[in-house]
Formats: C-alpha cells, structure tokens, sequence
C-alpha cells in the first residue's frame, strides 16, 4: 500500500472521505441521520415482532430455534418467549411430529418458500395446535453466517373446531340417512311384499275369472246354438218370441262375462296390438253380415256403405270397437236404421263412422258414457242392458291401437260414434264389388260340408242342429278317430282349440289336412280361450278364430270369409 505521503496513492482514510477534517464533518452528518433510521426501522420491526396477532419466529438453516414472538408463546400456551426457545431448542420441536418439520424444511430448501401449510405445533402442556405456517429463506445479513428460516404462523383453531362440527355435522347426518335409508328399505321390501301379494292375488283372480269365464261360456255356447238352430226351426209367433227372450237373456250373460274377462285382460295390459295393412272392407262387410240379422228382428235396417281403402291397424281390436259401436246402436234405436261407413279425413285418416236414429246423448255425458259400469238412463234395474263395460273395453283399445275417438249425438235424434284409423299409404287393394244383398241362406250354403270337432257332446249337438237349418250336411267328431272315419272329406274344418289327450286344434288341422291330402283345405278354431298368447299362434298359423259362444251371424259371416279366401 502506498504511504500516506505518497502523492500518486491513496490512504483508507482518503478512500473513506475522512482524510480531512472538512471531509469527515460532512460524512458524519449523513452517517448519523442514515443511522437514526436504521434505529427506527429496527425498533419498528421489533414492535411489529413483538406485537403481531400472529406468531413469528426465526431459525438457522441447520435447525436451531433462535428468536419468537409473544404471540406464538401464547399460541403455544407458554408463559414467555424464553419458555417457548428453552422448550424448543430447534426448529423441528415446535411440531407435534419432526417429521412434519422436516418436510416443511426440505420443502423450503427445494421450493425457496412455503406459504399457508397446514399443520400441528406442540404446546405447551402436550396441547395440539392446529395453524397454518409460512415459510420463507432469508439470507444471512453477514458473512459467515448461514441463511435464516423465517416462519409466519396462523392458529386455525376456530377453522379446526368448526372443521370437525361440520365433520360430526355430516356424520350425524349420514348416520341419520343411513337409518332412514334402512327405514325406507323395510318399508319397501314391505311394500314389495305387499304389491306382491296384491298381484298374486289379482293373478289368482284372473286366472280364476279366465276359468270360470271359459267353463261357462262353453255350455252357454251349446245353449246358444242350440237356440239359434230352434228359432231358425220354429214358424209360431208365441214360441219364437219365447225362444228370443231365451236368446237375448243367453247374450246379456256372455256379454257380461266377455266384457268382465277383457276388462281384466286391458288392464293388467295382456292385449298387445299387431298391426298390419289390411282393407277395411274386409273387417266391416263381416261386421255388416253379423248385425244385419240383428237389426232385422228389431225392425230397423242396417246399411253398410262399402269401403275398399287400405288401412293399418289391427283387424281383431279394430272389429271389436266397432262391433261394440254396432251393438249399442242396435241396443238403442228403437225406430229408424242405422248406417255403417267410412269418411276419409283431412289428416289421412279414415273415420269408421255408426250412425244412428236413437235415443242420442247429451254433450254433458260424452266423457262419462266411457267410464266402467256406466250407462245411460238407466233408473231401474230393468233398464239395465249388460253390465256398462262397452265402452271402457272401446277407449282402452284405442289407447292401445292409438286411434283416437269421437263422438256426436242429439238427444231423440241419434248419434254418431267414430273412430279414425291411419291409412295405409302406397297400399292397394282390388276393389272387388259387394253384392248389394246378400244370397238367401239356402242357396248361399247348399252342398256344404262342414266337418265339426269338439269334445264337448252338447256343442256337437247344437253346430249340427244349426248348420243343417242352413242346409249344410254336418259331421261330427268328439276326437280324431272319429274325425278320420269320416268318409267323405268335407269343404271347411270347425275345430275346438282344446280336445282331449292334450290334442290342440291346430295339431288336429294339419292332421286332418295331412290325411285328406289338401294343405289348402280350409279351417277354423272355435274356442272360449281369449288369451293373447293363442291369438298370436293363431295368427302366426294363418287359422282364423271364432270366439266362444258363437252368434250365428258371426259363423255365417265365417263360412262365407272361408269360402271367399
């Protein structure tokens, strides 16, 4: 180093500015003043440490626990800050756990800060505190000394204590949800027990009412037939007006059992439509020959306006509206006629229309003439005709098809109930011409052979007695050995669904057709069984149906469908 008296050098004093005296005065004036306010910087820090709501402490890098503040002594439950550093020598012993210490350090070291950790301190008396800690690294102020740990703590005690309410909260509550899940679940295993129970026994009652109804519509269709061969039979005035009031009295009681059994049948939903294109013709011809008999004993005239459009529903479901349409406007005009027809609409639809010169409807009974047991001006028990089911089966079997209805009436002048039904579009059919009247019954059937099987001696009897007034030669078969000793092979099979020996009337068809030789040759089922389960098979087997009792106008409606097709 140069000396003092070196001109061309510098001493400390004169790199310091206080080579002279002039120099030191004015040095000596900032170094005081920039000294005051490092003094109350110092003192504002240390109040702020001294004083903070929160705790503060400070550690050497390599653990040791070198300052805190009142607060964190008190967070800790410490009488003094010399307590809490005695207590707590490092900086690992202020947590419950070192380790926890030690990842909060390692994570300081890695990430240069931690900010709003939550964790557990030590007190005091064995105390857990839970708080939320931050950590930040200060270096060292000088040389030589290693970086500092500078710790910022928040007691969460309150949050804590909430935090576990909320949790013995969502305990309780689930705990609660749980019982009265357990609750809930007994009762609906009790109420499964019960629907149950309640199915069974409406399963028990409709199989009960379907053996009751097919037992008892068995001799009633021996009874009726054997009536419909008397009346054909009898010339009498007096005998043939007893022998209608036997007739009618045998219709009312089938109908009442045929309107019971479908009722149950639409409502446990058993009846499932199977649509197909079809001309409407051929269902309303059938309908018109099976009513026209009817109409004539009570002297009104039934006119059918003939319709060869195509449509798409279900033949079967879609007859039995409109047969129920016809039968009570036979039920109810007492004077005048009735027509049958189809108008198209604007919506591509057809409205099968029955139109009527009867007693009529008030507007104010248009909705409830469809509810169950419901019929009109009906005071006395006389009055009553069936059981009021009509037209509940009808809106029911709309809802299924989804045909909507309609209905138009004036009180004394008639009504007109409808039914539309879609069109089938690019469908066609030949419009054959149908007669304007019909052959007479002689002529029509003259030469038939029809051969009868039924295991039912009574039924035989009446077919027989039927069919000949009609002029038709009749067989008859109680089972197949006598059906296959016939000598001749008839022109149409009538067979029961159900014969002996587990013998189903369609086994019993291809057997006969098979024996005569004629896969064509044409065949019937005449049953009692309305299940969905048959009229499906029976479908699928291309073999019309005829329900059990069997109204005459409905078997000659039959025969001529036979011969036609």
């Amino acid at each position: 180093m140069k000396k003092a008296s070196d001109p061309s050098g510098f001493s400390v004093s004169d790199l310091l500015g206080l080579g002279q005296q002039s120099a030191r005065k004015s040095y000596y004036r900032e170094l005081s003043v920039r000294l005051e306010e490092l003094e109350v910087e110092r003192n504002r820090y240390k109040w702020l440490f001294e004083n903070a709501l929160h705790g503060i402490f400070q550690a050497s890098l390599s653990g040791k626990l070198r300052a805190a503040n009142p607060a964190l002594a008190a967070m800790l439950g410490d009488a003094s800050v010399a307590q809490t550093l005695r207590r707590c020598e490092r900086f690992d012993a202020l947590f419950t756990q070192p380790s926890a210490g030690q990842a909060l350090r390692e994570a300081l070291l890695h990430q240069g800060h931690v900010t709003g950790q939550t964790t557990w301190l030590q007190g005091e008396e064995g105390q857990q505190v839970p708080v939320a800690i931050t950590l930040i690294r200060k270096p060292a102020e000088l040389m030589g000394e290693e970086d500092l740990i500078e710790g910022f703590v928040a007691d969460i005690t309150e949050r804590e204590r909430a935090r576990q309410r909320l949790e013995a909260l969502n305990a309780n509550l689930e705990a609660r949800v749980a019982e009265r899940t357990q609750e809930l679940e007994r009762l609906n295993e009790a109420l499964v027990a019960a629907r149950d129970a309640a199915e069974f026994a409406n399963q028990s009652k409709d199989r009960y009412l379907a053996a009751a109804s097919h037992d008892l519509l068995q001799p009633m269709n021996a009874a009726r037939l054997l009536v419909a061969s008397l009346q054909e039979r009898l010339t009498d005035h007096d005998d043939l007006a007893l022998v209608e009031s036997v007739q009618n009295s045998l219709e009312g009681a089938e109908a009442i059992l045929s309107d019971l059994l479908d009722i149950s049948r639409l409502d446990h939903g058993q009846v499932q439509p199977h649509l197909r294109h079809f001309k409407l013709d051929d269902i309303l011809s059938s309908l018109a020959d099976e009513f026209a008999p009817v109409a004539q004993r009570k002297g009104l005239t039934l006119r059918y306006v003939p319709c060869h459009q195509a449509v798409t529903s279900d033949p079967y479901l879609l007859s039995r509206i409109v047969r129920n349409f016809l039968a009570n406007a036979c039920r109810y005009t007492q004077r005048g006629g009735i027509c049958l027809g189809a108008r198209r609409q604007a919506n591509d639809t057809l409205a099968i229309q029955v139109v009527d010169s009867g007693i009529g409807i008030p507007e104010s009974e248009y909705r409830r003439i469809f509810r169950e047991f419901h019929q009109l001006n009906v005071r006395r028990a006389r009055d009553r005709q069936g059981v009021g089911l009509g037209l509940a089966i009808v809106e029911r079997l709309s809802q299924r098809l989804e045909h909507p209805l309609s209905v138009r009436s004036v009180p004394e002048k008639g009504s007109c109930f409808a039914v539309q039904v879609p069109r089938a579009s690019g469908v066609s059919f030949s419009q054959a011409s149908t007669p304007a009247s019909l052959p007479a019954l002689e002529a029509e059937f003259e030469g038939l052979r029809i051969l009868v099987m039924d295991n039912e001696p009574t039924i035989l009897d009446g077919m027989e007695r039927l069919l000949s007034t009609w002029q038709i030669r009749c067989d008859t078969a109680l089972d197949m050995a006598a059906a296959t000793a016939c000598q001749e092979a008839p022109n149409i099979l009538l067979v029961d669904l159900h014969l002996d020996d587990d013998l189903t009337g369609l086994d019993a068809i291809r057997y006969l057709r098979k024996h005569w030789h004629d896969p064509r040759l044409p065949a019937a089922i005449l049953s009692a069984d309305r299940s969905e389960h048959w009229q499906r098979r029976l479908r699928h087997a291309g073999v019309p149906l005829l329900n059990k009792p069997i109204r005459p106008g409905k078997l000659r409606a039959l025969l001529r469908s036979l011969l036609n097709g």
